[in-house]
C-alpha cells in the first residue's frame, strides 16, 4: 500500500502493526479541510493493505487533536455549500472506522477534543496519557455534536452522562474518563508508549483472524446505531454550520473575547 499521498498524516507499517499519527503538532493537530480529507480514506487503506493487523493511532507532540480548525470554521460560514463535502466525510471517518476489521488502538498522547474525540472513541480499545484530556466541546462553538460524539458518547458512558457531557462540552480528565468507561485506561505519561506497544503486539501475535471476525461481530449493534443515527446528526451539523450562534462562537474565538449566544 502506498501512503505517500498523505501530507498530514503520517504511517509506518512494522511487522504488521501500522502507526498512523496525526501530524500537525504546530496546531495541535486540529482538523482542516485536508486533514479531514484524509481521515475520510485512511481507514479503508488499511482495512485494503495485507500486510497491517492492528493500527495504532496517536497524534504527534502534545495533543492527540484538539479538535476542528477554527479557520476551516470560517471558510464553511463563509461557504455553505462547501459543507457538503465535509458532511460527506464525516460519514465515511465514522463509517470506515467500524468498518475497518483489524483492531485499531488509540494511543491518546494528549488531548482529544471535539473530532478528536470522536475518533478515539469510535477505536476498538483507547490508552490515554494521565495528562490527557477528552471531551466534546462542539456546542461551546454553536455547532451540533453530528459528526459522531452524539452516537458514540452514549454508548460507552449512557445517555444521561453523554447528554451532560455534550450539552455542556466540558472536557474529561482521562483519569475520569477510564473510571466512567469512556476510554479503557489512563497511565501516566512516560509509560504510553511502552503500553500500547505490549498490547498492539500481544494483538498481533494472537489468532487474527479470530480477533479480526470478533471484532465485526462485536461492531454489528454499534454499526446499526450508527446507521440510524448518522444521517440525521450530520444534518442537524449541517443547519447548525449556518446559525448565528455559530458565527458569534467563531467570530469571538477569533477575535478572542467570550460568545454572546442568542439560541439562533
Amino acid at each position: 500500500m502506498d501512503y505517500a499521498k498523505y501530507a498530514q498524516l503520517e504511517i509506518e507499517v512494522d511487522d504488521r502493526i501500522a502507526t498512523v499519527t496525526i501530524n500537525r503538532p504546530d496546531k495541535l493537530n486540529v482538523v482542516d479541510a485536508r486533514l479531514h480529507t484524509e481521515l475520510a480514506s485512511i481507514f479503508t487503506d488499511l482495512q485494503r493493505d495485507r500486510d497491517v493487523d492492528v493500527v495504532v493511532l496517536t497524534g504527534a507532540g502534545r495533543a492527540f487533536s484538539a479538535g476542528g480548525d477554527i479557520e476551516w470554521m470560517q471558510d464553511a460560514i463563509d461557504d455553505p455549500e462547501s459543507f457538503d463535502q465535509t458532511r460527506d466525510e464525516a460519514k465515511r471517518i465514522v463509517f470506515s472506522l467500524l468498518d475497518l476489521e483489524k483492531p485499531i488502538i488509540a494511543k491518546v498522547n494528549g488531548h482529544a477534543v471535539g473530532l478528536g474525540a470522536t475518533i478515539a472513541l469510535f477505536c476498538d480499545v483507547i490508552f490515554a496519557s494521565e495528562k490527557a484530556k477528552i471531551g466534546d466541546p462542539h456546542v461551546s462553538v454553536g455547532f451540533v455534536a453530528g459528526d459522531g460524539g452524539a452516537i458514540i458518547w452514549p454508548q460507552l458512558i449512557g445517555y444521561a452522562r453523554a447528554k451532560e457531557f455534550l450539552f455542556t462540552g466540558d472536557l474529561l480528565s482521562a483519569g475520569d474518563a477510564a473510571n466512567m468507561g469512556l476510554i479503557n485506561h489512563a497511565v501516566p505519561a512516560e509509560a504510553l508508549d511502552a503500553r500500547v506497544d505490549e498490547f498492539a503486539k500481544r494483538l498481533r501475535n494472537g489468532a487474527t483472524k479470530a480477533i479480526r471476525f470478533t471484532k465485526i461481530a462485536t461492531n454489528i449493534a454499534l454499526k446499526q446505531a450508527a446507521h440510524a443515527a448518522m444521517d440525521a446528526s450530520i444534518a442537524y451539523e449541517t443547519i447548525s454550520n449556518s446559525s448565528a450562534d455559530h458565527a458569534e462562537a467563531v467570530a469571538a474565538f477569533r477575535e478572542k473575547r467570550t460568545a454572546l449566544f442568542r439560541g439562533n
